[in-house]
């Protein structure tokens, strides 16, 4: 009987090297774009726009945002984005460190896990960001027309599901540590 499968192939050191600083420059990337396009984002879309954002419909938003809303709301939303940068920023440490061959290291596992964390934060806090830039999108309304619109998406669920998974993994690579190192001490 014949496989159709190939034998897996691990990447070299240097593979790993190069792929991490690579992605050493995406993370800086993303850590300065993703700012300005969320300021740009919430000065210049529509306010039907953004109130799905808010989980509201398009009719929601009775008259124009005010521009302090605007501020609010994107401020609101930028906590998420705040949480999110600061994993980003655990994981591009963790690519420097694999991009100079440390690899499986303590330091790369806690990085690795403080990754997770932030992200996981970052999930909730988007879940709870949207429920309070609905208010502030319908603040000025009457009365009685003001709404609170509460909404989990897939995004939030899988963003979560990704942290843990994340998280996860570090551990294990943490127990392979120790088991390594546990090894060390009777060879």
């Amino acid at each position: 009987m014949t496989s159709n499968t190939r034998p897996h192939t691990v990447p070299s050191l240097q593979s790993v090297r190069r792929i991490s600083r690579w992605m050493v420059a995406a993370c800086w990337l993303i850590l300065l774009l993703l700012p300005l396009a969320l300021v740009g984002y919430w000065a210049t879309a529509s306010d039907a726009v953004l109130a799905g954002h808010a989980n509201l419909s398009a009719s929601a938003i009775q008259g124009p945002l005010l521009p302090w809303q605007r501020l609010a709301a994107g401020a609101v939303m930028a906590v998420p984005l705040v949480l999110l940068l600061m994993g980003v920023w655990q994981a591009r440490r963790c690519f420097e460190m694999f991009a100079q061959g440390q690899v499986f290291t303590a330091q790369a596992t806690h990085l690795l896990r403080r990754f997770a964390g932030w992200v996981a934060w970052a999930a909730l806090a988007a879940l709870l960001a949207s429920s309070v830039t609905s208010v502030l999108l319908t603040l000025h309304h009457p009365s009685g027309m003001r709404q609170l619109a509460i909404g989990v998406g897939s995004n939030h669920v899988f963003t979560l599901f990704f942290a843990g998974l994340v998280w996860l993994m570090a551990a294990v690579i943490g127990q392979g540590q120790a088991m390594a190192e546990e090894n060390e001490g009777f060879v």
